[in-house]
């Protein structure tokens, strides 16, 4: 079977597909991943990635829809908005993927398509070849709903008339934190690229450590989070640790007990950590529930407000308006047994859904 696993061009929405990817890869099946930029470099080289579209600025790209939409971008940065900004952001990727996505799949005519929820062009080109679509959520939001807004915008899937729906749905995201969803139950199985690390924080220290980290997504605007956290963090007697801050945050005196580090794979250091306190990125919330760690999440734009309130309405973690963070935050983050009792509940149950390699054998029957 020949596989075309298709990723929009952010390390956030490669990674999640990458499980997959690998389970079917390592049953014998062919598989070639098609993405762009940043999902080129998160996306192991065994798996074939493809760019699709050299060259492709997401940056300029999304600050021209929504300086056309004023309305739209102060909902959207405030977290309050709906799924309109994804969907049309998202469909301009999808639709300047679409070309390459195409010639790709002309090339290794796929028996099967594998894509993320946002991810238009992956929907445009099972449906060209009528083959089936199989959708990852790569994130918190319910799968099919991104999907739907995504598909209202993108110009090419709108001139195939009707757009079958997808063949499955793999859900990955926790009953117990999102309530219950339509699709197939698959374990979300955190990855990360291969890159020198320091191995020390894979092992618990002397104080209690905790990890802040900030979005992958590339920002020329100063990061309030790490500032903020650095200033706050003094005389917790915590080990407060800045995952890659930008170049304003490390270049600037540090309280003791706060210091930076390097790029980490969270994957293998978030058990070894007390707490987490992060930007509320769906992957990065997803990857300190399944190693059970308490984390907080500051409420931003975007997914982000709404991951945050996920997270603390099941009592796994705190969230917060970065405007109200606080050392005495940080203290409840790392020292309040409930948030660890509920993180640990949330992560068992994570342990319990299949694991990628159990889905694929119904993928294959999809496939025929």
């Amino acid at each position: 079977m020949r596989v075309l696993v298709v990723a929009s061009p952010l390390t956030g929405h490669m990674l999640p597909l990458v499980p997959l990817a690998q389970a079917l890869q390592d049953a014998g099946h062919e598989v070639v991943v098609a993405t762009s930029g940043d999902g080129l470099a998160a996306c192991p080289p065994g798996l074939s990635p493809t760019d699709v579209a050299p060259g492709l600025r997401l940056g300029p790209l999304f600050a021209g829809i929504m300086l056309r939409r004023p309305r739209l971008a102060r909902r959207e940065m405030a977290g309050r908005g709906d799924t309109t900004a994804v969907g049309l952001l998202f469909a301009a990727v999808g639709t300047r993927m679409a070309d390459g996505v195409v010639a790709l799949a002309d090339r290794i005519a796929p028996d099967l398509v594998v894509h993320e929820s946002l991810a238009s062009a992956g929907v445009e080109v099972a449906a060209r070849r009528g083959v089936p679509a199989v959708v990852v959520d790569a994130s918190l939001y319910d799968a099919r709903v991104l999907r739907a807004a995504v598909l209202a915008h993108h110009g090419p899937a709108r001139r195939l008339g009707t757009v079958p729906e997808p063949a499955e749905v793999l859900t990955t995201a926790p009953p117990s934190l999102v309530g219950p969803r339509s699709g197939r139950p698959m374990r979300f199985v955190p990855t990360t690229p291969e890159r020198p690390w320091d191995e020390r924080f894979a092992r618990p220290g002397d104080r209690p450590r905790v990890l802040v980290s900030r979005s992958t997504v590339a920002d020329p605007r100063p990061d309030r989070l790490m500032g903020t956290v650095a200033a706050v963090a003094g005389g917790t007697g915590l080990d407060v640790v800045l995952v890659r801050p930008d170049r304003r945050v490390s270049r600037r005196p540090l309280p003791l007990g706060v210091r930076t580090s390097d790029w980490l794979p969270f994957p293998l250091v978030f058990p070894a950590a007390a707490g987490v306190v992060h930007h509320g990125g769906a992957g990065t919330v997803l990857t300190a529930l399944a190693a059970g760690v308490p984390q907080l999440v500051v409420r931003g734009a975007g997914d982000r407000r709404t991951n945050a309130e996920y997270v603390a309405a099941r009592g796994a973690g705190l969230a917060v308006d970065l405007e109200h963070l606080t050392g005495e935050l940080l203290q409840r983050l790392v020292g309040d047994p409930a948030l660890r009792a509920a993180a640990g509940e949330v992560a068992a149950e994570i342990a319990a859904m299949p694991h990628p390699a159990e889905v694929v054998p119904a993928l294959e029957r999809l496939a025929g």
